[in-house]
């Protein structure tokens, strides 16, 4: 099989949520088919796709149901809302994907696994932890869950505090081999949800799950690296990337080279932390490992993106 036809899907967890009033289990469902449907027209136009997707929403709903239970049942580690995270999220995707399939009549399946992503222990990023997870405390209970769980909290801005964890950077998909197996069996498959279950390993190679986050787009774009994907994709809120963000200057841009995608960051003025910034980074770093081209858009703009009609397309030169 051609791996010019080969591509990484990756899915924003907050694109399942519409707004406050449509964040239902059936409400996520719902958007997630509609995002499966431009990706099910991928699959009849050919490609082979691989699907990542975000989780942030989903595990903080888990965490929160945690803390509200935890008069009666254990509270659940970080790295567990992870997994069950991807279970769920999972399961939506590859239950529309499946029948989408049926409606258009594509012989395929679709498999959802449960992925870790192994970070380094000794990540700088775990001597400053930096991303908020979980609901606002009192400075009294976030001191006292600091003493009595090892927790890292800061004050948000006025608003409360927070638990805060580390975000080191993913090195190796655990789960590769069957991914790549079941890609080369011509499976639709649904992986590294939320950047992967992040895991350590021990001298002897042994794993433990760790307490963090890892970015979805760097982990997409590991996969799709380690696939031998022609395309990175990332869907996301906005049909095009701008510059000049949020200025009276913004602009956005339909094509940028992998050497103007780099400029344009190292100026930092033009996209923003924690919002574009991560999928522009993400991008350069598949490019650089020799993916062929990259693809920002929205849900509705794939197809016209694919055609080089929407969307901004980012080249290696």
């Amino acid at each position: 099989m051609s791996a010019a036809k080969r591509a990484v899907v990756a899915i924003g967890g907050n694109s399942l949520i519409k707004d406050r009033q449509h964040q239902s289990v059936r409400d996520q469902y719902i958007a997630a088919g509609e995002t499966c449907w431009h990706v099910a027209s991928m699959i009849e136009d050919g490609w082979d796709v691989a699907i990542a997707h975000g989780n942030g929403p989903q595990v903080g709903f888990i965490l929160r149901r945690s803390e509200l239970a935890a008069h009666e049942l254990h509270e659940v580690p970080l790295d567990v809302c992870g997994a069950d995270s991807q279970g769920a999220i999972g399961y939506a995707l590859a239950q529309n994907l499946e029948n989408d399939f049926t409606r258009l009549g594509i012989p395929r399946h679709v498999v959802a696994v449960v992925t870790q992503m192994e970070v380094a222990a000794d990540d700088p990023a775990f001597q400053n932890p930096t991303k908020p997870i979980g609901s606002f405390m009192d400075e009294a209970a976030a001191k006292r869950r600091a003493e009595k769980d090892g927790w890292d909290v800061v004050e948000d801005a006025n608003r409360g505090w927070r638990r805060v964890v580390a975000s080191p950077k993913p090195l190796r998909i655990v789960e590769v081999d069957a991914i790549k197996t079941l890609i080369d069996n011509r499976f639709v498959v649904v992986s590294v949800g939320g950047g992967g279950i992040p895991v350590v390993a021990d001298k002897d190679g042994n794993l433990t799950g760790v307490a963090a986050v890892i970015d979805k787009d760097l982990a997409s774009a590991l996969l799709a690296t380690c696939i031998d994907a022609e395309l990175l994709l990332i869907t996301t809120s906005v049909a095009q990337v701008s510059l000049d963000f949020g200025t009276p200057e913004q602009r956005a841009v339909s094509r940028m080279t992998l050497a103007e995608a780099k400029e344009r960051l190292a100026e930092g003025r033009h996209f923003a932390a924690g919002s574009m910034k991560p999928k522009i980074e993400a991008v350069v770093q598949f490019l650089e490992a020799g993916g062929e081209r990259a693809i920002i858009t929205d849900p509705e703009s794939v197809e016209l993106a694919l055609a080089g009609k929407a969307g901004t397309t980012i080249v290696r030169e």
